[in-house]
């Protein structure tokens, strides 16, 4: 997928704890001190539980990015479907992790008839694995969503602590605020994106310019805040 241009404006994140507005740089020392100020109305803190902080972005737009909080005990099936829910789900496509050269893989809807069929190439393990048992900090890994249009995901773990038991087993601490993009023809922030000029860096346009685009409304999808952003009926 080609590069957009946007809006010449830093790009910032929110902090979701406290709702402090910062670079995507300065966000983990905010957050360092921020989760040990702000508890969780979702947490019950009588019970401790160790926690994973991971940084998660696009490979090819890392303007789209994420700090999320996971439990030890939480399942990278937990965390492939968090992914699905905030960035990624539309037609309810194959995934999987790449972690130190293991793929860890899930299928359903349109694409689980290779899974249905015992098709796993390389011998592919499934999803229902603790983070625990495959995570530690430092470690880099990777997602895939849709092995046709695929959205491609780097995902980092920074830290290992101990938390008060989250009732959700990933949260978000932090996400980008949305990237403004510029309409191609008049310069103004795009709404829309053309599902099929999007490959060649172009289709990014304003209500009124989509009206006149010459691939016609029907291949119009809306500007969201996600890396899957103009790919196959994504709309967020």
């Amino acid at each position: 997928m080609g590069k957009h241009k946007i809006n010449e404006e830093p790009l910032n994140g929110k902090c979701s704890l406290c709702g402090g507005i910062y670079s995507k740089a300065a966000m983990r020392k905010h957050l360092e001190l921020c989760t040990r100020t702000k508890k969780s109305l979702g947490s019950d803190s009588t019970l401790k539980r160790n926690t994973f902080h991971i940084v998660v972005e696009g490979v090819h737009h890392p303007e789209y990015w994420m700090r999320l909080e996971a439990n030890a005990d939480a399942t990278l099936e937990d965390l492939d479907s968090f992914l699905r829910d905030t960035w990624l789900e539309c037609c309810g496509h194959m995934s999987a992790f790449t972690i130190q050269k293991t793929r860890y893989i899930a299928g359903s809807g349109i694409d689980s008839m290779w899974v249905d069929i015992g098709f796993k190439p390389g011998g592919e393990k499934d999803m229902n694995i603790a983070l625990s048992k495959v995570l530690a900090p430092k470690l880099k890994f990777y997602h895939e969503y849709d092995f046709g249009t695929t959205t491609d995901l780097v995902l980092k773990v920074v830290s290992e602590h101990e938390r008060a038991l989250e009732r959700k087993p990933i949260r978000i601490l932090a996400r980008n605020e949305p990237p403004q993009i510029l309409c191609n023809v008049c310069g103004k922030i795009a709404t829309q994106v053309c599902a099929q000029c999007i490959y060649e860096g172009k289709g990014w346009l304003c209500d009124k310019c989509g009206r006149k685009h010459e691939c016609g409304e029907d291949m119009l999808l809306p500007v969201v805040n996600s890396p899957r952003v103009g790919m196959c009926g994504y709309t967020g």
